[in-house]
């Protein structure tokens, strides 16, 4: 087992005493110097131990959740990779930033970003490994980082060769096969060995930005490839599986209708060992992890820099019969979050408050006694981390207008609303054509594993009335197209307006 983390007794600081939320025993606190943000791609709850999974072999995400605090109920803002950065960049909604789409160039004249504002008051700022800007043009904004090593630059190195004698994977086709090319269910490695991997070197491109900027106030956001498809692991990781002993989900017949047609032939044998790969490449993303933690203690900085551990969004694996995000389900849209504060606030904290990725932009800046982000949508979580607050939102929001959807959802209820205008977009295509409006209502309490669809009993009525109105409320907050709203329209009407994508240049090459 590759467990890397040094461990150091917390030190504790001088400044304002507040209580802590694990013992109810005194903590001084001062603002944070800097702050880490490390993102993995697709990573779900489910795949992490300090989440609950106890066959996967996550040593340093799990022991960054005992050194901090964990949020159970954490939900990202959309279920598809750029929407959700650059959401997660500036505390806006998707609908909000522009960026909606899988495609869409995300703007720099309508935003402002969290390494923007810091970079204003003197913070270094650096970007590592996967950003998902989507910016064509040939001199592209920065989005406030002074620090940019994006996978352009990691494809264009030579690896130590591995000898033919050992199966690796072909080149990555999705859509293609996916079985064997796809999905990797064949589990097989990588074209390299640990420290040449695409993990191996987003830790190294970080390394170097932490120790050339260690007597400053720095921002560093760190993008792992990992686990994405297609569920990529090194030549020394193979093997780390038996499929036998993976979590594999039975789902219910009323998935039956929603099933993607690429997905229909897949096997029982198929399914398990893409979920080992998958694992495999968490568990490598884990160790790689570790480096930049172990790094932060060697330069002495843990103690006062705050470091976020978070999902850019879920992912179904086997749940459901499906192996994607772009859902409402709560394997998708639900994600890690794990705050260290250097102690502060606690130690071995579970939070179950309802949180939004997009209250991660106010909750950093607060935490580092900055002036707040103007156009903020999301609410602080200092509150929450403080013991002041138990909850600081009733609802969580979620939209992914491919498929002209949106859900919100409180600890109870999740309502699903989709205009079904056609079959599910991206190449996850059903085959059965376009369904029509959806109005989906799932119990989270008696029903967790969302099975049954409340949305069409009579029974149910005034609930989704009163959750239509919620999400109704969400869009006309902070919808940029609000004010132009056309009037005499329906509550089901004006959701199918709201749930209409503006993304402007969401096909490659637009200029």
């Amino acid at each position: 087992m590759r467990l890397n983390r040094i461990f150091l007794s917390l030190l504790i600081f001088p400044g304002v005493i507040l209580p802590s939320c694990k013992s109810g025993t005194t903590r001084e606190l001062k603002p944070l110097n800097n702050v880490i943000v490390i993102i993995g791609d697709d990573h779900s709850t489910g795949a992490t131990g300090c989440y609950g999974n106890e066959i996967i072999r996550t040593p340093n995400i799990d022991h960054l959740a005992r050194q901090g605090i964990l949020f159970e109920n954490a939900y990202s803002n959309a279920p598809v990779c750029s929407a959700s950065r650059q959401s997660i960049l500036t505390g806006k909604y998707p609908h909000a930033t522009g960026v909606t789409l899988l495609r869409t160039p995300f703007r720099d004249d309508i935003n402002i970003t969290v390494p923007e504002h810091l970079r204003r008051i003197g913070f270094k700022t650096g970007v590592v490994g996967k950003t998902h800007f989507n910016n064509y043009e040939p001199d592209p904004p920065d989005h406030g980082f002074d620090y940019i090593a994006d996978f352009r630059k990691y494809r264009n190195r030579e690896f130590r060769p591995v000898p033919d004698s050992i199966p690796v994977l072909k080149k990555w086709r999705p859509f293609v096969d996916p079985a064997r090319i796809w999905l990797n269910a064949d589990m097989l490695p990588s074209a390299y060995y640990e420290e040449d991997g695409w993990a191996a070197w987003t830790a190294k491109r970080s390394i170097e930005f932490l120790r050339k900027n260690k007597d400053d106030r720095f921002c560093l956001w760190v993008g792992f490839h990992e686990p994405h498809s297609p569920f990529n692991f090194p030549v020394e990781y193979r093997n780390m599986f038996d499929p036998a002993d993976v979590l594999l989900p039975v789902g219910s017949p009323e998935d039956d209708r929603w099933v993607p047609e690429i997905f229909r032939d897949l096997s029982e044998e198929d399914k398990r060992g893409i979920i080992a790969s998958y694992y495999t490449s968490v568990e490598y993303m884990d160790y790689c992890v570790g480096l930049i933690l172990d790094e932060l203690e060697l330069l002495g900085l843990a103690e006062n820099t705050l470091v976020i551990y978070i999902g850019d969004q879920g992912y179904l694996l086997g749940d459901h019969k499906r192996f994607e995000k772009h859902t409402m389900w709560e394997p998708a849209v639900k994600a890690p979050l794990i705050m260290r504060m250097g102690g502060q606030y606690g130690t071995e904290v579970r939070h179950k408050a309802l949180t939004e990725f997009i209250d991660l932009a106010p909750t950093m800046l607060d935490l580092l006694g900055v002036e707040a982000l103007p156009e903020v949508q999301g609410r602080s979580l200092l509150p929450v981390l403080s013991g002041e607050q138990e909850e600081i939102k009733e609802y969580a929001f979620a939209e992914f207008l491919e498929d002209n959807k949106a859900m919100i959802c409180n600890h109870q209820w999740k309502y699903v609303f989709t205009t079904g205008q056609r079959d599910l977009g991206q190449g996850y295509a059903t085959g059965y054509g376009p369904s029509g409006v959806l109005h989906k209502l799932y119990n989270l309490i008696d029903d967790p594993d969302e099975m049954t669809d409340l949305g069409k009993d009579p029974a149910y009525a005034e609930i989704v009335t009163g959750m239509q109105q919620q999400m109704l409320k969400r869009f006309i907050d902070t919808h940029p197209d609000a004010m132009n709203l056309p009037e005499g329209l329906s509550i089901e009407e004006k959701l199918i307006w709201f749930c209409e994508p503006r993304d402007i240049g969401s096909e490659p090459g637009h200029k």
